[in-house]
């Protein structure tokens, strides 16, 4: 009994259930490089910025209460995921209501189809419905889906670059000049400047040690410049230049909040907004803030592990909560993901500091923004949505075979022609009688016929 006594181990203390979720949220939120972090912020504002932008003035949404709820989204979720997850507006609503008059398609109807997709896709998620979706779905038609959506950014990229912009009414209204404060000759600048400083977006190996000290000199200046943060100071240049463009914006500007009311919905609104609305932006939501978020973040942080019940679960409750409110009707997306992770983003650190500027701008500046959002050079925006879209569309590139590629083609293809809901189903109808048609061939070297497997 003495012997057992003494070679019995020591009972280790009982930790608490809060320091595991503590060393968590540590873990999820620390900056893996403080500039990058920052840099990578940035990144999904030429997303962001535009669709808030025009609700804003087409719809009289409330920037500051957007501003609020988004901010505490972005907070949220980088503590959950540990990713630079991002919130994004919900694309197909945002289009429905600029295309449509107030007495069609106002706030009330916006936030209604904001309530009724986030309570679908948080029942999916509920329910283990979305983890089989994602399961179940060829990797072939994500990649189509993805690939879509990274080149309609890319030449939404062009046209702001290329065309001036009235975002009220979503649409071009002419030639951009040359020269000028959001000319074309400034953001071609922004382009060529991000490019030389980010390259083709691939993160370089450690040098070894070079004999040649000039050479090592040279890759010194190189990792300087790799490090500078591009987005940020592109941002920042933004707003001086929207000072410039209208000194005015300085008398406009109100502080404190606005104030938060709860949005009256009628039973029109929610039959419009179900209709209209929450119809069209369903499968967007589930293939792009769902199911390509998930594989591309698996792509990018393979040591991050979360479910789609997860993903779909958080989108869900934003929009069950805010959207009562006025706040913007949000969802993740594979762009902001790609356009964050381009420009340095490499952990929740990222989307958490960004959720936090964008709380204290709510707080401090409530609606008073939308002056200084209106003045902000549009050519510098597309410079940095034009990277976030080619990042997408670079995770196509790992479509080796001829019936993957085939698949993912026509996918994006059709798509781009119409939806994603329509690109989708032509995807999985075409793998699966690509399927049926290479079902029990004997394969050979010089006859490839596998079309792809599942994520």
């Amino acid at each position: 009994m003495e012997s057992q006594s003494r070679t019995s181990p020591p009972e280790t203390p009982k930790r608490s259930p809060f320091t595991g979720i503590f060393h968590k949220l540590k873990t999820n939120l620390v900056f893996r490089s403080k500039l990058a972090e920052i840099n990578g912020a940035m990144g999904d504002l030429g997303t962001y910025i535009p669709i808030v932008l025009a609700l804003t003035l087409a719809k009289d949404l409330d920037l500051g209460t957007t501003l609020i709820f988004t901010g505490i989204y972005n907070f949220i979720t980088g503590a959950v995921y540990g990713v630079p997850m991002p919130v994004q507006p919900m694309k197909s609503i945002a289009a429905v209501a600029i295309s449509s008059t107030a007495e069609e398609f106002g706030i009330p109807e916006i936030m209604a189809a904001g309530i009724c997709t986030g309570g679908i896709l948080f029942v999916l998620g509920v329910s283990g419905l979305m983890q089989f979706v994602f399961n179940v779905i060829p990797l072939s038609v994500v990649r189509g889906i993805q690939l879509s959506q990274g080149l309609a950014f890319a030449m939404s990229a062009v046209k702001y670059i290329r065309k001036e912009q009235n975002f009220s009414k979503s649409k071009s209204v002419g030639d951009r000049p040359w020269l000028g404060l959001d000319g074309l000759v400034l953001a071609l600048v922004c382009v060529l400047f991000i490019v030389l400083v980010n390259g083709d977006g691939e993160q370089e190996q450690e040098e070894e040690e070079e004999r040649d000290g000039s050479r090592r000199r040279r890759v010194s200046i190189r990792k300087v410049v790799s490090n500078v943060p591009s987005a940020l100071l592109i941002f920042l240049l933004g707003v001086v230049l929207a000072f410039i463009r209208k000194p005015s914006i300085v008398h406009e500007i109100k502080f404190g909040p606005s104030k938060i009311k709860l949005v009256r919905m009628n039973k029109e609104a929610w039959k419009n907004g179900f209709l209209k609305g929450t119809i069209p932006q369903l499968p967007l939501s589930v293939l792009n803030s769902v199911v390509a978020v998930c594989k591309l973040s698996y792509d990018l942080f393979p040591e991050k592990k979360f479910s789609a019940t997860s993903v779909s679960m958080t989108v869900g409750l934003m929009n069950m909560v805010g959207c009562w409110f006025g706040a913007m009707p949000t969802c993740h997306g594979a762009g902001g993901l790609a356009g964050q992770y381009k420009f340095g983003g490499r952990s929740g650190g990222c989307v958490a500091l960004l959720g936090v500027a964008k709380l204290v701008l709510g707080l401090v500046l409530g609606s008073s923004l939308v002056g200084i959002m209106d003045k902000f050079p549009v050519g510098v925006l597309g410079a940095l949505l034009l990277f976030a879209g080619i990042e997408l569309a670079m995770a196509a590139r790992d479509m080796n075979t001829k019936g993957d590629a085939f698949v993912m083609l026509v996918c994006t293809a059709v798509s781009l022609g119409s939806n994603a809901a329509i690109g989708f189903v032509a995807g999985i109808v075409l793998y699966v009688v690509l399927w049926m048609r290479n079902y029990g061939r004997v394969r050979t070297n010089n006859l490839p016929v596998q079309v792809d497997q599942h994520p």
